[in-house]
């Protein structure tokens, strides 16, 4: 029988998804699960996006240009412009969605065996990513202790080696929610020009920030290193578009365009519909992303609020993006993630959380503790929480 490819082997399994066919058989039980595990935001998309896919007018649905249609990508720089993000129409590439954005640029710059320093924990497919491209995954290690700050620079230095290539940022971060500052991503910045090394920098999150004096500082405004600098980002979370499939890459540095433009080719085109709804979305007024922010802002009160009154949770108050990682007082959070599903409900209802293991690199790490993103209503999150805590009970007197 033919064999199957050691990057195949080594492609790891989405800590997040891998344990769907469980949420699937409780629902079959008749259960009711709160999904706490994905982050599917339930806030409607912009009305302005739904009525322009309503409203296509068209009698061919044809290739987009490789790059992305031409309106949407001077409209995009509009958008990051109003924002005083230093971004011109020909600095930006239109990909499916975010990852491929980040597939795109692993591919552009490394090589078989090439390093990527990553603070973990870390969105899972990140490691996903990079095993598709044959890198390799050097995790810098963040802590619940220090709420995920990012470790010294010294630390971060000491992980360069000659195979090093580029830091990879996600700002504010998913699972964790940690929100770099101005000093730390200018900190960076005078690292990766010492080392010339690429900063890649996933900002899909940038306008979930929920405390008053927080700002985002994009990495596309760092001025001495524009060069070694590539922005990735994504409509899936700003209007609630996940399935749209659409994000963009971002950079000053033309050779690095010239070679992602050559895996847009071969790719075909970004989705056309998709580019459509996109670019009517960015009409969308300020006041929907007022009530976005406040939403997700109380919900995250609310979620952090309901976990600091279970006995042995450890959580912090992430300060951006919809996530937190919260350390339970178990052992291994695949098994507890499976046995919610498999074997416990709370009058017929049961959640279903994100294992922090597939967030690690460093073996060992995360084992008890899980992703919880907050994309539920107070109310859900409220109820969800509650089962989580008599589930606990139940788990540990077994």
């Amino acid at each position: 029988m033919p064999t199957i490819s050691h990057k195949g082997r080594n492609m790891p399994e989405s800590p997040i998804r891998k344990l769907a066919p469980f949420a699937d058989l409780a629902k079959k039980k008749g259960h009711k699960v709160y999904h706490l595990n994905i982050g599917q935001p339930d806030i409607k998309t912009p009305e302005v996006a739904i009525e322009a896919v309503k409203n296509i007018d068209l009698t061919l649905i044809e290739y987009s240009p490789s790059a992305g249609y031409e309106s949407y990508r001077k409209k995009l720089a509009h958008f990051y412009q109003r924002q005083n993000v230093n971004v011109n129409s020909e600095d930006i590439i239109v990909t499916t969605g975010g990852s491929e954005a980040l597939l795109f640029a692993l591919a552009t710059i490394t090589d078989p065996g090439d390093e990527i320093i990553i603070p973990e924990p870390f969105y899972a497919n990140y490691h996903a990513f990079a095993s598709s491209t044959s890198a390799t995954v050097v995790p810098l290690v963040s802590t619940i202790e220090t709420a995920f700050a990012l470790p010294s620079i010294e630390e971060v230095e000491k992980l360069i080696t000659p195979k090093t290539k580029a830091i990879l940022i996600c700002n504010p971060g998913n699972p964790t929610g940690y929100l770099y500052s101005e000093a730390e991503i200018k900190q960076l910045a005078s690292l990766i020009k010492k080392h010339d090394l690429y900063l890649i920098a996933d900002e899909v999150y940038r306008e979930f920030l929920y405390d008053g004096n927080d700002v985002h500082f994009s990495v596309m405004n760092l001025e001495d290193v524009q060069q070694n600098v590539i922005m990735v980002d994504s409509v899936s979370k700003r209007y609630s578009m996940c399935g749209a499939r659409i994000g963009c890459l971002v950079t000053k540095n033309k050779e690095v365009l010239a070679t992602v433009m050559k895996f847009a080719q071969a790719r075909l085109s970004p989705p056309t519909i998709e580019q459509i709804a996109c670019e009517a979305a960015i009409d969308t007024p300020q006041s929907y992303f007022d009530e976005v922010i406040s939403e997700y802002k109380e919900r995250r009160d609310t979620l952090i609020a309901e976990l600091n009154k279970i006995d042995g949770v450890i959580v912090t108050k992430p300060k951006g993006a919809f996530y937190c990682i919260a350390e339970l007082p178990i052992e291994n959070s695949d098994d507890f993630a499976q046995w919610l599903l498999e074997s416990f409900d709370l009058n017929g209802e049961t959640v279903m959380i994100a294992p922090a293991k597939g967030f690690y690199s460093t073996p060992g790490m995360g084992l008890n503790q899980v992703r919880i993103a907050y994309v539920l209503n107070k109310s859900d999150l409220i109820t969800a929480v509650n089962i989580l805590k008599e589930a606990l009970l139940a788990y540990n007197n077994r």
